[in-house]
């Protein structure tokens, strides 16, 4: 069981909730983490169970980065608005960072989320696995 977070930014929120309809016999079997808005528009679309952050601006960004910096999140689904300006976007410059300090795929967009998607379905990220069991502090 995989963790993996779920996050859009506002025009990609539509992209996002199709996405999670389309994917959701995959997504259903792993833990799931979105920021606010995303989490619950996912939710009112779907049956995924989804633990909610708070909204990206107001903190959601940073609360996923944190267990990214633990090592405890396993792909991130980011699908980003590269022609509006964002906020946050040291937030967010933070958290892509982060993901590749500690080797997370992040994908930014529908064409790179459905790769790993696919490569998740096909059990591609068993070594995510060997991160959980070596890691002192990370649990199954």
């Amino acid at each position: 069981m995989m963790e993996i977070a779920l996050i859009a930014h506002d025009r990609k929120k539509d992209e996002m909730v199709n996405f999670a309809i389309a994917y959701e016999h995959v997504l259903k079997h792993h833990r799931l983490y979105a920021t606010g808005t995303t989490g619950t528009r996912i939710m009112e679309s779907t049956s995924l169970t989804i633990h909610r952050f708070m909204s990206g601006p107001l903190g959601g960004d940073q609360q996923i980065g944190a267990r990214v910096a633990e090592n405890t999140m396993d792909l991130i689904l980011f699908f980003r608005d590269p022609l509006m300006a964002q906020p946050h976007e040291p937030d967010i410059i933070a958290l892509l960072r982060l993901s590749d300090v500690q080797g997370i795929p992040v994908a930014t967009n529908v064409a790179t989320g459905e790769l790993l998607v696919k490569a998740l379905e096909r059990g591609d990220f068993a070594w995510r696995e060997l991160v959980h069991k070596y890691k002192p502090g990370i649990e199954e």
